[in-house]
């Protein structure tokens, strides 16, 4: 697996992405609901990450979910932050996933099963909407988003190997071109430049695959 070798939150800020917020009555369970049972045509966004696959040559399925919980003040999205220890992606803003096993029937499958597994949410609260288009990253994972909506009061309990917090971001800050940066590194291997979308939110940076996913969850919405 290819490791990370720069530090992306003293990565340059290049530009913002400044497409408007999404509408509120679209921030709205009915409207999510009607929008993933009938998409719009839209284009889904590639980034740097899926380009630097040089020296990969099997890509690993996994899947993700993105679980939009249904709080009375507004929507949020449910987010970990990886314990630093962990072989892949170490000490990063997540969406509770991971690979695909032998006993899933499916990628929505792998995206309930793990994510029962890292946080505790129970599948009983889950209602999947639909997913988002793959998404391969530059260390070599075939990504299934699977987004959905969480309906509270649920109890949650983190894998302490892997998950080391587990919060909320209101989904209105991330569905907002405003709050979307891209930041440019040199790589210091001497193989060029990265472009990457960030999120920060309060002392959480939200970056890379997990703000790749969330651009084309945008992109989908304000269709």
């Amino acid at each position: 697996m290819a490791k990370l070798n720069f530090d992306p939150e003293h990565a340059p800020l290049h530009s913002v992405a400044g497409e408007s917020a999404l509408a509120g009555e679209r921030l709205t369970a009915d409207w999510l609901r009607a929008r993933f049972t009938e998409p719009p045509a839209w284009n889904p966004e590639t980034t740097d990450e899926q380009r630097l696959r040089k020296n990969i040559t099997t890509l690993i399925p996994a899947a993700v979910l993105l679980p939009i919980v249904l709080r009375e003040g507004g929507m949020t999205l449910l987010l970990t932050q990886r314990t630093a220890h962990l072989h892949d992606h170490a000490g990063q803003v997540s969406l509770p996933g991971g690979r695909v096993d032998d006993v899933d029937d499916s990628p929505i499958d792998t995206a309930l099963r793990e994510t029962e597994e890292e946080i505790g949410l129970d599948r009983r609260h889950i209602e999947v909407l639909g997913q988002l288009p793959e998404y391969r990253t530059g260390t070599g994972f075939q990504i299934t988003p699977v987004v959905s909506l969480v309906q509270p009061p649920f109890d949650l309990k983190a894998d302490p190997f892997e998950v080391a917090e587990i919060f909320e971001v209101p989904l209105s800050f991330l569905m907002n071109g405003d709050n979307h940066q891209r930041r440019t590194v040199e790589l210091p291997d001497g193989s060029g430049r990265r472009t990457f979308y960030a999120m920060p939110y309060g002392r959480f940076f939200i970056w890379g695959a997990t703000a790749g996913m969330l651009r084309n969850l945008f992109h989908l919405l304000r269709a």
